[in-house]
């Protein structure tokens, strides 16, 4: 029997008259990698951050390890961060700090920790991203869009969670930087052995990152199935 680490069921979800997830079920797999695909607008994000806890579901049952995670206490939810790393679509790395300050943010905030220790652990973190001690000096401005993502994947798997959720890890590169960034993931997410969840609208992304891709369409998954299948799905979606 497979074991899915994460569960998701009946996930409905609306924002006023706008009904975005209607009854949405998704199965990931324990150590594998699952990709959502589907246009713009279909609810890819709003479903990747209701998984997180970010925005609370009007409705259905997420669970992760066997535990319902909506609903749960602050200490609960802290909990599932603690086991979990996002990277968000627009990086959303802080202006302000340094970037291996970003990279290091969730080690900066854990007591008894040296800075000098987080430090270290953040140049790691960069290095496995291809990015030398230098760049970690600098502020976000000061480094291209690609880099930036690939900070942001750093930090993403800065405490080696379990989860990683990754939302359009690709969005606004060139192709070029595209590859460089899928192949990091990929590599990243095989050392970590994690689950992976992401929302992509790259096709060649999510064939080489994903052993299974789903797609979303008017707030449901209408197919699920390997990137080879995808092809000969038989879905005109």
């Amino acid at each position: 029997m497979q074991d899915n680490q994460i569960i998701i069921r009946g996930l409905s979800k609306a924002f006023g008259n706008k009904v975005v997830l209607k009854d949405l079920d998704l199965d990931i797999p324990r150590g594998k990698s699952g990709a959502v695909i589907g246009a713009s607008g279909t609810g890819k994000s709003v479903l990747l951050k209701c998984a997180l806890g970010l925005i609370e579901a009007d409705s259905g049952s997420i669970r992760v390890d066997g535990q319902e995670t909506t609903g749960l206490t602050e200490f609960e939810r802290k909990d599932l961060f603690n086991r979990t790393g996002m990277l968000f679509q627009q990086s959303a790395l802080f202006d302000s700090q340094k970037v291996w300050e970003n990279v290091a943010f969730r080690l900066l905030q854990e007591r008894g920790r040296a800075r000098s220790e987080s430090k270290e652990l953040a140049l790691d973190k960069l290095a496995s991203v291809g990015m030398t001690e230098d760049v970690g000096e600098l502020l976000p401005s000061e480094i291209s869009g690609g880099m930036q993502k690939r900070v942001g994947f750093a930090r993403a798997i800065s405490n080696d969670p379990e989860i990683v959720l990754l939302d359009e890890p690709t969005a606004g590169l060139d192709p070029i930087m595209t590859n460089v960034v899928n192949d990091l993931i990929l590599d990243g997410v095989r050392t970590l052995g994690a689950t992976v969840l992401s929302i992509t609208s790259d096709m060649g992304g999510a064939r080489k990152v994903a052993d299974r891709i789903a797609m979303i369409y008017d707030g449901r998954i209408i197919w699920n199935g390997t990137p080879d299948e995808v092809e000969k799905s038989g879905n005109d979606y």
